[in-house]
């Protein structure tokens, strides 16, 4: 595995190598050892997975303290381009960005570390995204910031009129109007 270090401290995007041959492709998806070689020891704790159409923006997401996760993030069927967004007010990089294309064929993952907000929109007919976090979900400690804000300028790779958001999602408000615990 390539361990690929972003403008985002903490932020890294891992490519695996990948073994194919006329039967198809293996390769490794996780392995603890060389994680915590080169991003730090993280104790994922859940998987999940999610299934969407063309233009589906899940994001920005991110859970309060205590709840707060580390997520490390894939595509396993289509394309999407994620964002993480960095939300550690003592960091330089704060309000700041990365932006990556994740999909079956690439194979890349994004590690996101607590203190972003994470959100990802589909580029192909349909994605299949999964996820392991260090946390466990609490609906009450959940939250966001807004996918248009004119502040964080992301580029989502996408025409915006085809963006398909949860109701949710309708209603997060941009960085400067929302409360950062971290």
């Amino acid at each position: 595995m390539q361990f690929i270090k972003t403008k985002l401290e903490g932020c890294v995007i891992i490519e695996p190598k990948v073994f194919g041959d006329h039967r198809g492709y293996f390769f490794e998806s996780f392995n603890q050892k060389q994680f915590e070689e080169n991003v730090g020891k993280v104790n994922f704790v859940q998987d999940n997975e999610s299934r969407s159409s063309y233009g589906v923006l899940r994001g920005l997401h991110f859970q309060l303290p205590p709840y707060n996760q580390a997520k490390l993030v894939r595509c396993i069927e289509g394309e999407v381009w994620d964002v993480a967004v960095d939300l550690r007010k003592e960091s330089p990089t704060f309000g700041k960005h990365v932006s990556v294309k994740l999909s079956d064929e690439n194979k890349r993952q994004l590690f996101v570390p607590r203190g972003f907000a994470h959100g990802f929109v589909v580029l192909s007919k349909s994605a299949i995204f999964s996820y392991k976090v260090d946390n466990w979900y609490a609906p009450d400690h959940d939250s966001g910031i807004a996918w248009n804000d004119p502040e964080l300028s992301v580029d989502w790779q996408i025409d915006l009129s085809a963006i398909l958001l949860s109701e949710k999602d309708k209603v997060l408000k941009n960085l400067a109007e929302t409360e950062i615990p971290f």
